[in-house]
């Protein structure tokens, strides 16, 4: 006898989801309400509480999301934000920053209490300028060429990345491109931005002293161009920048420089004329040497760079010593400090090369409150002292 059909059962995961799914969602929506509303996700310390006491007039509004991810109860919670997460000081890129400024400028930022990334693509710069904050754990250092993009997070971006003396920036030009670079980065992350400009987009200069508003008397076409209109350049993307896209800018103009960490043999008349009196060797001197030029010591053009990001004045700004000296005044000043018997020797003037140059520092003082402290003759033995220990040290190395 065949036994009667079984009649087919609805499952009831199936009967659920298929012709009761609006009640059954309806009931859960209610029991996860009424689980929320008798269980709060902490009983001490809400999103509201935070804001209240970072701002006590706030309004509160809690964020349901924020809510969920923030409030936790953590040991020894306070209302505040923990100690661990609280912000200490700013997150600072400095280009360039393995060279004998950016290097100095680094010691300074560090030393204050700040986290400091370094990028350089070493063809100036020197990893013994930054040997002594390898450990620290607010420093970063990384080989990269300014002229390639890259994205990190900051709060301020000191762009020094340029070889600035004619031996290195003719073989290496890198201004327009590397700016570009450093002031999209700015744009991205909503960063300050410092542009270090130069005494040279006044040229060979009609005017004495250099004040900011002089346009400058430069050869677009000469040797040096690539570096006085590399420069201007620099300075015009960064202003356009500011007015286009609303990026917070700085331009300070740097006029002569020396100090510990130079480059030995880079060209410039500070270096030449102390590695020449070391070795021995003839001070050499272009032209009739008439020729002026004002020197600061890294220490005050630090300072300088420092004030002018932390102001709020875009610049530019002359940064500079406005003692002047001529050639052959430095060289007596190089013979008085290593050896008054060093030798001058006269050689044909090199093709552009400014007959003046002292800049005008009143804005600088007024804007800034800056002004250099360190004379010619003062700072001038503490670069000796570094040089002496690098050129000799090394030719000891060498010979060993």
């Amino acid at each position: 006898m065949t036994p009667p059909p079984r009649r087919r059962s609805i499952p009831a995961v199936r009967y659920l989801l298929g012709e009761h799914r609006l009640p059954c969602f309806l009931a859960g929506f209610a029991l996860a309400a009424l689980f929320f509303h008798s269980f709060p996700l902490s009983t001490t310390t809400t999103t509201t509480t935070i804001l209240q006491a970072s701002d006590p007039g706030r309004v509160a509004v809690p964020d349901p999301i924020t809510r969920r991810v923030l409030i936790e109860e953590m040991p020894g919670a306070t209302g505040k934000v923990p100690q661990g997460l609280k912000r200490k000081g700013n997150r600072i890129l400095v280009t360039g920053g393995a060279g004998f400024v950016g290097s100095h400028l680094v010691d300074r930022l560090i030393g204050r209490g700040d986290s400091v990334i370094v990028i350089d693509n070493f063809f100036t710069g020197r990893k013994e300028n930054l040997m002594h904050h390898f450990g620290n754990h607010r420093f970063e250092l990384i080989r990269h060429d300014v002229v390639e993009p890259i994205l990190l997070e900051v709060d301020q971006i000191y762009h020094l990345a340029c070889p600035a003396s004619p031996v290195h920036y003719k073989f290496n030009p890198t201004n327009v491109a590397g700016t570009l670079n450093m002031l999209g980065l700015a744009k991205r992350v909503g960063a300050r931005f410092l542009l270090t400009s130069t005494s040279e987009v006044y040229g060979d200069p009609l005017q004495h002293p250099q004040v900011e508003t002089y346009w400058g008397n430069v050869n677009p076409i000469g040797v040096r161009s690539c570096y006085d209109e590399g420069k201007r350049v620099a300075e015009t993307l960064t202003m356009d920048y500011h007015r286009g896209a609303g990026i917070e800018v700085r331009i300070a103009r740097i006029f002569n420089t020396y100090g510990p960490r130079m480059c030995i043999d880079d060209g410039r008349v500070v270096s030449n004329f102390v590695a020449q009196a070391l070795r021995k060797e003839p001070m050499t001197v272009y032209g009739d040497g008439k020729q002026t030029r004002s020197f600061q010591y890294v220490s005050d053009l630090v300072e300088g760079l420092v004030r002018l990001m932390e102001s709020e004045h875009i610049g530019p700004f002359n940064l500079g010593n406005p003692g002047e000296f001529t050639m052959l005044q430095l060289a007596e000043v190089v013979q008085e400090t290593i050896d008054p018997k060093a030798r001058i020797e006269f050689k044909p003037n090199t093709e552009d090369d400014p007959h003046m140059r002292k800049p005008d520092i009143t804005k600088a003082k007024e804007q800034l409150g800056w002004e250099p402290t360190v004379s010619l003759r003062k700072g001038l033995p503490m670069m000796v002292s570094d040089f002496r220990q690098r050129i000799f040290g090394e030719q000891k190395a060498f010979s060993a």
